[in-house]
């Protein structure tokens, strides 16, 4: 999709993304590859909401650029992992990049309730993830323990659409192995895809974007939203796509109280 972008993109755009990245106070790895690894920010309160971040960039760039964000929902009181994984032009796309998203979930909230959360191509993640029950049994991504709550903001929904757009000069079609293998890979990893037959993941579900996104076509956000019919959709006016990732704007202040509400609705430990 060949798009120009207005100087308002352009600027925010430049702005967010030339942060300054953040060291996190942990980090570790959740297997052997070299990408299985993830870097952690506690909150102070030891009950503190768990939130795991899933960063974007088209599936091929690394997660620095999220690091002030997850810093940020720390200082909130929002406990925050941010995994990494192998990406598409190296060692991951599929099936590689979904291994790692599956492992990092099941091996680092160590079965404790948790918010997913994912901007852009991480959103794409995020509610792949929290379809896996909506796989075939003899997936080895199939799952039934799955994400309290999940948000996807400015999120891919749907990869047919993106390749059809052809979104980052072929993102979509990358992750999946190229055209000879995409139409036979695309049902396993597509969260449009999955919801669409049953209508819901049965994850309370949360689909947050920008008015004013510039990066996607507007149908990611829309037609996922329709076709996955207890999903909530949120559209704030005068935001573009990458202001949600920038510490104390409006857009942040958002999903910032999106995350706890979520967590207090569906992750909050009940009392017996």
């Amino acid at each position: 999709m060949s798009r120009t972008p207005s100087p308002f993109a352009l600027e925010e755009e430049r702005r967010v993304l030339g942060q300054k990245p953040v060291m996190a106070p942990v980090h570790g790895s959740y297997g052997p590859h070299p990408h299985q690894v993830y870097d952690m920010w506690p909150a102070q309160a030891p009950d503190a909401p768990l939130v795991m971040l899933l960063h974007g960039g088209y599936w091929r760039y690394d997660r620095m650029h999220l690091t002030p964000f997850a810093a940020h929902l720390a200082r909130q009181g929002i406990s925050t992992i941010l995994p990494g994984f192998r990406r598409s032009g190296g060692a991951g796309g599929y099936p590689a990049t979904f291994d790692d998203i599956a492992l990092a979930i099941d091996t680092l909230t160590e079965g404790r309730p948790f918010v997913l959360a994912g901007h852009c191509s991480g959103g794409h993640l995020a509610l792949w993830a929290a379809a896996r029950g909506l796989l075939p049994p003899d997936s080895p991504w199939h799952s039934t323990t799955l994400p309290a709550a999940v948000v996807g903001f400015g999120p891919i929904t749907d990869l047919a659409g993106a390749i059809r757009d052809d979104l980052s000069d072929g993102a979509a079609l990358q992750l999946l192995g190229g055209a000879g293998t995409a139409d036979a890979r695309l049902p396993l990893v597509d969260p449009l895809t999955l919801v669409t037959p049953k209508g819901t993941t049965g994850v309370p579900t949360v689909i947050l974007h920008g008015a004013a996104d510039e990066e996607l076509p507007h149908d990611q956000f829309h037609t996922y939203a329709a076709a996955h019919h207890d999903a909530e959709l949120i559209s704030l006016p005068d935001i573009g796509h990458y202001t949600f990732i920038e510490p104390g704007s409006e857009a942040s202040r958002v999903l910032v109280d999106l995350l706890r509400r979520l967590h207090a609705q569906h992750a909050r430990p009940r009392t017996p």
